[in-house]
């Protein structure tokens, strides 16, 4: 998955928290609607590892960490550069626009990155 796609179903996920986060506010004792879509993200991003029935800690502890490494990071950097944006306007008073304009901006910056 190209990097753009990541920040995409960031954002989208980030969005969907949002919204999660307003349906509990508004119905505090109702349910909220669940979203699958972290779950959907690491399925189709984390590879299956194969071990050996025998391997060691340290032999499993390495095929993990080298095998399911790489994805991690490109998630975890996806969410840092979202977040960031989002405290940059926070932490700058910026009362004009919300965080889900933010969301929006960044999503359709990645997608105007793809199409050039």
């Amino acid at each position: 998955m190209e990097q753009r796609e990541i920040m995409q179903r960031v954002v989208g996920i980030l969005t969907e928290a949002l919204e999660m986060r307003r349906q509990a506010r508004e119905n505090r004792d109702g349910d909220v609607t669940q979203s699958e879509t972290v779950s959907a993200l690491l399925e189709e991003m984390l590879p299956r590892i194969e071990l050996r029935a025998d391997a060691s800690a340290h032999e499993v502890a390495t095929a993990v960490s080298e095998q399911l490494g790489p994805a991690i990071v490109q998630i975890a950097s996806a969410f840092a550069l979202a977040f960031v944006q989002l405290a940059e306007i926070h932490d700058g008073g910026r009362t004009d626009v919300s965080a889900a304009d933010v969301l929006q901006s960044i999503s359709l910056h990645f997608e105007t990155e793809a199409g050039q």
